[in-house]
């Protein structure tokens, strides 16, 4: 038999082993998380169109955002009112001026309203409004579109604002300068990783890691390799600063694009990085934003959509090249996702039943912030 230690004063308990690997957990946070918190979606340019579909897992349900004729987002459960038959098959999709359900052709409106069926004349009798497509309250925030599944959801601004004004010492206001909607999509890459989502989230969450498993990262910021200058691992509010001699967060350290118009001098030369909990992760560069995407698929595989953002005039210049900016973030992502799935196996280990231990520079954001968060919304499962 296994005896596990208590923690000593030092030391904070992680969440237990089987909470990152148990079918009953995952559904919980289904429900109790996903299906009732504002979950990040897609950037609102993907949808530009009339037409334009994206279609996302969201918890227990699958969802499309479409742009209606009006120029508005709309969402919906991608189910056909008659037989429930998936009406988008893929990722993305351009459906023209209404959605028809591959099925039996029920067709809908892009404002989801049921337009027609084959052989309508035998249904006569039928109310077609009481027969559209299921709405998902959607917004967007800072470029970004977010549903949420809730029948009557608290407003984002509440679930963001409180996260924004934590990572910025109570100035939530201060990412506005980066005017994130302004932005077009410079690259994306989709990794597919075998670990749960919270351990990837934790991982993002501390750098007591950093200096063993990201050496472009501490090259270009030394401060995340010094841990008496992360103390507790709080947050730096006022940022990261760049090393000497590196004046772009690139591979190369070289500044290539231009400074992103609207910022101020103290935010040049710095990183900032936050959760934006439930599923959704910002970097705040000076020439760039990156945005992560985190798709929980099952207890034990994460898709994580990454997206590097830069300003429209550099971004679609004759000579863009964004390979120097998105290979140093790529490095890092390959190498943050290799540790979680090196986590994940050892999560149903008899070694880790009661859980492990936040070391005093991990206790902070995860221990501290991120945990009470996880726990308020799940209680007694």
């Amino acid at each position: 038999m296994t005896t596990i230690p208590s923690p000593q004063a030092s030391l904070t308990p992680t969440l237990p082993g089987h909470t990152y690997t148990e079918p009953q957990i995952f559904a919980a946070e289904q429900e109790r998380i996903f299906a009732q918190e504002w979950m990040y979606v897609a950037r609102a340019d993907e949808l530009a169109t009339p037409g334009r579909v994206v279609r996302r897992q969201v918890g227990p349900d699958n969802v499309i955002v479409v742009r209606d004729r009006s120029g508005h987002l709309r969402a919906f459960l991608n189910v056909c009112r008659h037989r429930g038959a998936r009406l988008c098959l893929t990722e993305t999709a351009d459906m023209g001026n209404a959605i028809r359900c591959p099925y039996h052709a029920w067709t809908y409106g892009l404002d989801g309203r049921l337009i027609t069926a084959p052989n309508w004349a035998a249904m006569a009798d039928i109310e077609k409004d009481k027969y559209g497509l299921v709405p998902v309250a959607l917004t967007e925030w800072a470029g970004l579109v977010w549903v949420n599944l809730a029948t009557e959801p608290r407003p984002l601004s509440e679930q963001l604002g409180e996260q924004l004004a934590y990572r910025f010492g109570g100035d939530a206001d201060r990412i506005e300068r980066w005017h994130m909607p302004d932005l077009v999509l410079g690259a994306r890459k989709t990794y597919e990783v075998a670990a749960n989502w919270k351990i990837i989230q934790e991982n993002f969450q501390e750098c007591y890691h950093c200096g063993t498993i990201h050496p472009e990262l501490i090259d270009a910021i030394p401060t995340f390799a010094s841990f008496e200058d992360l103390g507790n691992g709080a947050y730096f509010t006022d940022g990261y600063n760049f090393a000497d001699g590196v004046d772009a967060f690139s591979i190369t350290g070289r500044q290539r694009f231009p400074v992103l118009p609207g910022l101020l001098p103290e935010d040049e030369r710095k990183y900032f990085g936050m959760v934006l909990r439930p599923n959704c992760f910002v970097s705040l560069l000076p020439d760039h934003v990156i945005v992560h995407r985190f798709e929980p698929v099952s207890p034990t595989q994460t898709i994580v959509e990454c997206d590097w953002l830069f300003d429209r005039e550099v971004a679609e210049a004759a000579d863009f090249d964004p390979t120097e900016t998105v290979e140093i973030f790529h490095r890092i992502n390959c190498q943050d996702f290799a540790a979680a799935e090196w986590c994940q196996p050892n999560m149903n280990s008899r070694a880790y039943r009661a859980g492990g231990v936040l070391v005093p520079v991990e206790a902070e954001i995860i221990g501290g912030w991120y945990y009470r968060w996880y726990r308020s919304l799940m209680g007694e499962v």
